[in-house]
């Protein structure tokens, strides 16, 4: 007596038709679930926290400008986690990658808005070419072209926020049972 294996369930079987696509069916894709209540506000909660804390910060090192760009990167961070622009790869490096990009256009162009339109679009291109997309970054070249901050204290603040946007990141998760990061380099 001899038997047939079972065709494997992962293989397309003969003349089998694949499920159709949305764009196939006309229907297009809806809006996200709503979160859970203790998602909603534990995230809610940790971003408030993590921007205050910035903006004193932001405020005792006269850098208030910097907090825009991080207040989206946040939202990132706490609403959509699982999305390659909220990993700590793209969250840190591309907001110091940003912030280099703005220097060296500052160093070439002077403070003003042209040289500041320039380095916030390179900053996109460089965080391309890093593998470190991160959007709300290119703000902050924008910020670094406009103002002309030092260097230095610019960027160790950035860097600082950026860690501590990713730590609010990696409480909410473990408080809400979800997952961050879904990747770190």
């Amino acid at each position: 007596m001899t038997t047939t294996p079972a065709p494997d369930a992962t293989l397309p079987t003969a003349g089998a038709i694949p499920a159709p696509t949305p764009a196939a069916t006309g229907t297009r894709p809806g809006p996200p679930p709503r979160p859970r209540p203790r998602i909603l506000l534990l995230s809610t909660a940790g971003s408030v926290a993590a921007l205050l804390l910035l903006v004193a910060v932001g405020t005792v090192l006269d850098q208030p400008l910097l907090i825009p760009p991080l207040a989206a990167s946040m939202a990132l961070v706490a609403g959509a986690p699982d999305l390659p622009l909220s990993q700590p790869r793209s969250v840190v490096g591309g907001q110091l990658l940003s912030a280099l990009t703005g220097f060296a256009v500052l160093a070439v162009a002077g403070p003003g808005l042209w040289g500041a339109a320039v380095a916030g679009g390179l900053a996109l291109g460089v965080m391309m070419l890093a593998r470190t997309p991160h959007s709300p970054a290119a703000a902050t070249a924008v910020i670094v072209g406009l103002q002309a901050p030092p260097l230095w204290s610019f960027l160790g603040l950035l860097a600082l926020a950026s860690l501590l946007l990713v730590a609010v990141g990696l409480g909410a998760a473990r408080a809400t049972g979800r997952t961050y990061p879904a990747y770190w380099f």
